[in-house]
């Protein structure tokens, strides 16, 4: 293990590290994961069963934790770790780990580019820093809680868009086997969109959504139920990189909601008008 990472973790155990030097070794700790699981980046990965695609899965999760998790809980060893990363809802008190170590996973075995490692720590329920890094590319990007959204130590700063019309949008499915109800809601959802944005994206995972809104390449997102893993990073970035973060309804947007819109201010407005019909 890096020296570095060794002694900021001894430090990080006594409570005499800051939030920024946390974020700076978390941001190294995805990197090094990310590097794991692009090592096992290839063609399509050929599943016939259920069964096979869940050990698929498994196994790309498995390679990316063994590098990602002694590396955090050295830096905090105390904070929690959130095993099942399409868990939703409040966490119980302290400090926790929220990670995917393959966020996009499904997009990794079908040979496709969008996927990511991403490590966010929170604090009694706020997240408090976040480091999500795109191992095809190298980049990271990192946020923290009042301390701004980055991409690879450059600011980001969310559209100033103020037409719906003009809008890049976008959308993700939470998960599969979703509940009837919210796959009927997603579908109509889109339609809405479809009438009052430019062009609307539908794709996984959340995470790369919500980072390109922080950047400023798309105008909104928006989906329906989902998870703290897949929200929470980007929640985090795009409310760094000038918000805006609620629910499909305009309300605040907290893990327990049941969707999530980050839009740039100018299109919130509408983009909640358009979901609320």
């Amino acid at each position: 293990m890096p020296e570095s990472i060794q002694s900021t973790g001894n430090a990080a155990a006594t409570g005499s590290v800051s939030d920024a030097e946390l974020l700076a070794q978390t941001a190294i700790a995805v990197g090094a994961a990310g590097s794991a699981l692009r090592e096992r980046f290839s063609g399509v990965v050929r599943y016939r069963t259920r069964e096979e695609l869940m050990r698929a899965l498994a196994a790309n999760d498995d390679a990316a934790l063994d590098v990602l998790r002694p590396r955090l809980a050295l830096l905090r060893p105390m904070a929690g770790w959130i095993e099942e990363e399409l868990e939703g809802g409040a966490l119980p008190p302290g400090e926790w780990w929220v990670v995917d170590p393959a966020e996009g996973n499904v997009n990794h075995l079908h040979g496709l580019p969008e996927w990511a490692v991403t490590a966010t720590l929170v604090r009694e329920n706020r997240p408090v820093l976040t480091a999500v890094h795109l191992p095809l590319t190298g980049e990271t990007y990192t946020a923290l809680a009042g301390g701004g959204a980055y991409l690879d130590g450059r600011p980001l700063h969310v559209s100033e868009t103020t037409d719906l019309g003009l809008s890049l949008v976008a959308t993700s499915q939470a998960r599969p086997d979703e509940d009837e109800a919210i796959v009927r809601r997603i579908g109509s959802s889109i339609t809405a969109m479809l009438l009052d944005a430019l062009v609307v994206r539908t794709s996984v995972p959340a995470t790369l959504h919500l980072l390109n809104v922080a950047a400023g390449r798309i105008d909104a997102f928006w989906q329906f139920a989902g998870a703290r893993a897949d929200l929470l990073p980007g929640a985090l970035l795009v409310a760094e990189a000038g918000r805006r973060i609620s629910d499909a309804e305009g309300h605040p947007w907290t893990p327990e909601s049941k969707s999530l819109l980050a839009t740039a201010p100018g299109v919130h407005a509408d983009a909640v008008a358009t979901l609320s019909r």
